[in-house]
């Protein structure tokens, strides 16, 4: 019979610790609880900590449940689940706002498309399910960024190219974007990341109001942003997509 990794069960039996009791716990209760010398207890929780899955108070040094375990929580909410309840109501805004909707989440470094509506015209068009998206320069990426503490930690903390004269690359500057970003509930990419191309996006919340994808309206910038502007009613017409799909994944009203 196969042994088990000591290792992770003593991580395991950390992360358990820290999902009760009290909120935050310092180095001395955790090594303390679990029976393992403070300097074990701190490697562990070192490398808990680079992975996402425990944080460290700056100011008490105390330990709590990283952000990582919230997008792990949310794994029950399958992919296809997520789709499939989007299915009605971005076909819905398709056909609404004559432009291609897609349907994305956050995956390793970046956007993955889970689903693509094309635009209602007879023009060509790529299929674009299964490719990846930046998380820095779309209407995707940046609503995903300002509702996911990890999606965020990966925008910041990895390089942002400049795809476009308008790429947005300074992290100050990034930052301030989805600040906006949360303020207003959606977010915009006008050839930040394809020239000619503009975008505007809104978060899916599932019934703890957790981000667990977003939705965007992509098209040519004369025609989503006319005016310089994007055009007020794709912005409603995406926010309202956004909740009637977050609904039907459980959400409350909002």
């Amino acid at each position: 019979m196969a042994k088990n990794i000591q290792s992770l069960e003593r991580a395991a039996a950390m992360l358990r610790l820290l999902a009760g009791g009290e909120r935050r716990l310092g180095l001395s209760d955790i090594a303390s609880a679990v029976g393992l010398a403070k300097g074990t207890a701190h490697g562990i929780l070192r490398t808990l900590q680079a992975e996402g899955f425990v944080e460290q108070d700056a100011a008490s040094g105390r330990y709590q449940l990283g952000a990582e375990l919230l997008r792990l929580g949310n794994s029950y909410l399958d992919i296809h689940e997520l789709r499939a309840r989007a299915l009605v109501w971005t076909d819905d805004l398709a056909r609404s706002s004559g432009e291609s909707v897609h349907l994305g989440v956050v995956h390793q470094r970046g956007v993955l498309i889970v689903h693509h509506v094309f635009r209602p015209d007879d023009s060509r068009q790529v299929l674009e399910v299964g490719a990846m998206q930046p998380l820095h320069s779309t209407a995707l990426g940046k609503v995903l960024s300002a509702y996911d503490p990890v999606a965020r930690g990966q925008a910041v903390e990895n390089e942002r190219p400049a795809l476009t004269a308008r790429t947005i690359t300074a992290v100050a500057e990034f930052e301030a974007v989805l600040e906006l970003t949360r303020e207003r509930g959606w977010a915009v990419d006008v050839e930040e990341t394809w020239e000619g191309v503009a975008a505007v996006a809104a978060p899916v919340h599932d019934r703890r109001r957790m981000p667990v994808g977003a939705i965007a309206v992509t098209g040519a910038v004369e025609r989503v942003c006319p005016s310089g502007e994007v055009r007020p009613e794709l912005v409603a017409a995406v926010r309202d997509c956004a909740r009637a799909v977050s609904r039907e994944i459980g959400a409350g009203r909002f």
